[in-house]
């Protein structure tokens, strides 16, 4: 049984490591600063090889340092797979079919493409060297710890509408700017605009305002179309820029760590949520680190945001009682469901990376997943109740100074 329990310890420890990070261990940001150098390295030693004065000179280190990769990643993807167990959604199916849900998931899939190349060189009996190109999927890895990245995904997904929108007016622009000039240039130029798809490219370098200048108009008519469509081009193509742009700065400042579909699984609330339902609860929580003494908030605060302690620990004060809140504690659910603000005051103790669901996100999460934001009433309703029974019963027993605190505080 010691040696049962001890062996879970360490599968805890290195999910910690692996998919929560420093927050959760120290380790995990040595770890995942040595797995993103590498990363990086790798890159530059990838395209150094394709030099061929260095890969004749350098060749053989070059081939050591990518054995050294290839194993040091192959590791780390069977210790992320024999850790993923460890998450409280997953811990409830046998061992192989969490491993295989698991594996399953697109970043997973990375990491297992970033090493397989490697392994099918040394398996399969043909010259595979076109499968080289498949190490730029290591690359790839560095969207498991870049804040910038994750967020540049959000905007794409969130934006995706305002794009193809867009990209269809760019497109209908590109259409009548190739049809005007087919028929103004065809006469002057049939070999350079003798269809409406040879004009096409022409006015896709355009409006691109890229102008390479292969193909140009000569016809008076057809160069004042050149111009109305440059002019038109600037606008055109910086639309979908702003559009990114604006998301990306939104995002950013909802973000201040990189949040994991790992690390909300671990949140108790989230525990009896299935795979896609945490993927979109992911999508919507934005982050916020904490330092110690700094008020997460205070009472009278508007009551728009929902707290969910990812690490660290927290103080709230009810009354005269001062509620110690770690891991997995939330609070201020009840002032968000009921639209009322906050009535106790929250510190952090330690520094806290905390995950918040804000109004907004709320009223998404009841357009697409009604069963979530259910799920969350109940569960709020459910401990608002016990916490009413619980202070009834101490109002019949002698009152304590101090109080340990259940799971969260109720707002």
């Amino acid at each position: 049984m010691r040696a049962t329990d001890a062996w879970r310890r360490w599968r805890r420890k290195v999910h910690d490591i692996l998919e929560v990070g420093g927050d959760a261990n120290p380790a995990g940001r040595l770890v995942n600063g040595f797995i993103v150098t590498l990363i990086v390295l790798n890159a530059i030693a990838f395209a150094a090889e394709t030099v061929d004065a260095l890969a004749a000179r350098y060749g053989p280190y070059f081939w050591a340092f990518n054995v050294f990769s290839v194993i040091v990643f192959s590791i780390e993807y069977l210790l992320r797979l024999w850790s993923a167990v460890e998450i409280p959604m997953l811990s409830r199916m046998p061992r192989w079919r969490a491993r295989l849900r698991f594996a399953s998931r697109p970043i997973m899939l990375i990491d297992l493409f970033a090493v397989l190349p490697f392994y099918f060189t040394w398996l399969v009996p043909i010259d595979l060297r076109v499968l080289r190109v498949l190490r730029v999927f290591r690359l790839l890895k560095l969207v498991r710890y870049s804040p910038a990245l994750q967020t540049l995904g959000r905007v794409l997904a969130d934006e995706y509408r305002a794009l193809l929108g867009a990209l269809l007016v760019i497109l209908v622009l590109l259409l009548f700017a190739s049809t005007g000039m087919y028929f103004l240039e065809r006469g002057a130029q049939p070999g350079k605009f003798g269809s409406i798809p040879a004009a096409a490219w022409w006015a896709l370098a355009t409006l691109t305002t890229v102008g390479y200048g292969d193909i140009v108009p000569v016809t008076p008519l057809g160069k004042m179309l050149g111009g109305v469509v440059m002019l038109l081009g600037v606008g055109m193509i910086a639309l979908p820029v702003a559009i990114i742009a604006t998301g990306f700065n939104q995002e950013s400042s909802r973000h201040q760590f990189v949040v994991t579909w790992s690390m909300v699984a671990r949140v108790p609330l989230f525990a009896s949520m299935d795979e896609s339902e945490i993927a979109e609860i992911t999508k919507l929580l934005y982050t916020r680190t904490y330092l110690p003494g700094v008020p997460m908030v205070r009472a009278g605060d508007a009551g728009d945001t929902m707290f969910l302690i990812g690490s660290g620990e927290a103080v709230a004060t009810v009354g005269h009682r001062h509620v110690l809140m770690k891991e997995g504690d939330f609070f201020g659910e009840m002032a968000l469901l009921e639209h009322r603000r906050h009535k106790h005051d929250v510190v952090a103790k330690t520094k806290c990376s905390v995950y918040l669901l804000d109004t907004r996100s709320l009223s998404r999460l009841a357009r697409s997943h009604p069963e979530i934001l259910r799920h969350i009433r109940d569960v709020a309703e459910a401990r608002a109740a016990a916490d009413e029974a619980a202070r009834s019963e101490k109002r019949k027993q002698k009152p304590r100074a101090v109080s340990a605190g259940p799971r969260g505080t109720e707002e």
